[in-house]
């Protein structure tokens, strides 16, 4: 049972008898389908439907949930949760601890499972610990391999929808029930099927460069790279950019090397077909 503690997180607990509802209100997460032995991402989203906060969220006893984060964003998304509080009978608290144990293959008994991964086929558990030895390396690995990105290692948060990175798939975003921020851009996304940033997973021939490569088809940018293990990494790229590269035969590049994508084959997605072209009248 591979298993990595990592540091730098942080955990928020929010309880009270308004609290799901607090929540559901505000965040992209469906709650009332939240189970007691699972974790499922969610985000809290601008006006405009970027992510401008995001986490992982599970039940945490009777009225209570607990997310977890990143230090760097705790304090902020602490910030904006009291500002929306008003007068709902809500109680938040940032939690002391500050480390997370991750355990796949033979997930941990008794820990909640993670619904992204699981989404993936990988049974992938979480829960918060004293802390111990990082190895990010690993954990990145199994990110890569499933094809979840993560905010600051693969996209900057305030720069991409939740479809970008895969929260439609992975069990963090609701179309049905609540009214939350940014909702009404997300459903058009979604009902309009506009989507065209999609996390893709990038082959080269040999080790890949650094995070941040651009991704060349013909010279011109189609993503970039994220999070790197090897000859695997991560990208947000421009699906319908690298669908037209494909169907021209034109080499898509990373630091001049060759590399192949491929949309993670679990999302059931496809690179979008080029409309045929009309002939002139």
């Amino acid at each position: 049972m591979p298993s990595v503690t990592l540091s730098g997180r942080a955990f928020l607990r929010i309880s009270g008898k308004d609290a799901e509802t607090f929540l559901q209100n505000l965040i992209t997460t469906n709650l009332p389908d939240l189970r007691e032995d699972e974790i499922r991402p969610g985000a809290l989203l601008t006006p405009q439907g970027k992510i401008l906060f995001d986490f992982l969220i599970r039940r945490d006893g009777p009225d209570a949930f607990l997310i977890e984060t990143t230090e760097d964003q705790r304090d902020g998304l602490l910030k904006r949760l009291t500002m929306y509080k008003l007068r709902a009978a809500v109680d938040l608290a940032a939690a002391e601890c500050g480390a997370v144990t991750i355990s796949w293959d033979e997930a941990e008994a008794g820990a909640p499972r993670d619904v992204r991964f699981a989404k993936a086929g990988i049974d992938v558990s979480r829960r918060a610990s004293d802390g111990g030895s990082d190895d990010t390396a690993l954990y990145d690995a199994l990110r890569i391999a499933a094809g979840l990105p993560e905010a600051g290692s693969d996209y900057a948060l305030s720069d991409v929808f939740p479809h970008d990175v895969l929260l439609d798939l992975s069990g963090g975003l609701s179309f049905r029930t609540g009214c939350y921020v940014g909702q009404e851009v997300v459903s058009r996304m979604q009902h309009r099927g506009t989507a065209r940033r999609r996390p893709v997973i990038v082959t080269g021939e040999a080790p890949l460069p650094a995070t941040g490569t651009e991704l060349l088809a013909g010279g011109k940018p189609v993503g970039t790279l994220g999070s790197v293990s090897g000859a695997l990494g991560l990208a947000i790229a421009r699906i319908d950019r690298v669908a037209d590269a494909i169907a021209a035969g034109t080499p898509i590049t990373a630091d001049g090397a060759p590399v192949t994508l491929t949309l993670p084959a679990w999302t059931g997605l496809t690179f979008p077909e080029q409309a045929p072209e009309v002939p002139a009248q």
